[in-house]
């Protein structure tokens, strides 16, 4: 089983930036789409932004245009790029594959301040 270990997080003013990453306990060369996800206080966990072995991405459209979700397969690494930050961007950012099949890792908190 694959474990993902996020790291990134941080306090930032709106506007400002942040690059998440998330590690992989083995090769994840083989997996197809991996993603990010966040959930907020009181809300469910959402999908933000995957990314294929061939490069392909999808973004949801609270994040398209602003973020970027980009993999080193032989680091096995995802990486989602965050640009623009706003204060309801303020939630717990998880990787996981897409759609999740792995279990959750502890994730890494953002918290955009105004």
């Amino acid at each position: 089983q694959v474990q993902m270990v996020e790291s990134g997080g941080g306090l930032v003013q709106a506007g400002g930036s942040l690059r998440l990453s998330c590690a992989a306990s083995r090769s994840i060369r083989w997996i197809n789409a991996m993603g990010w996800y966040r959930q907020a206080p009181g809300k469910q966990r959402e999908w933000l932004a995957s990314i294929t072995s061939g490069g392909s991405t999808n973004y949801a459209d609270s994040v398209k245009g602003r973020f970027t979700i980009s993999r080193d397969n032989a680091k096995n690494t995802v990486y989602l790029q965050m640009n623009s930050l706003k204060p309801e961007d303020t939630a717990h950012y998880y990787c996981n594959t897409r759609p999740s099949w792995l279990e959750w890792g502890q994730g890494t908190q953002v918290t955009v301040s105004s």
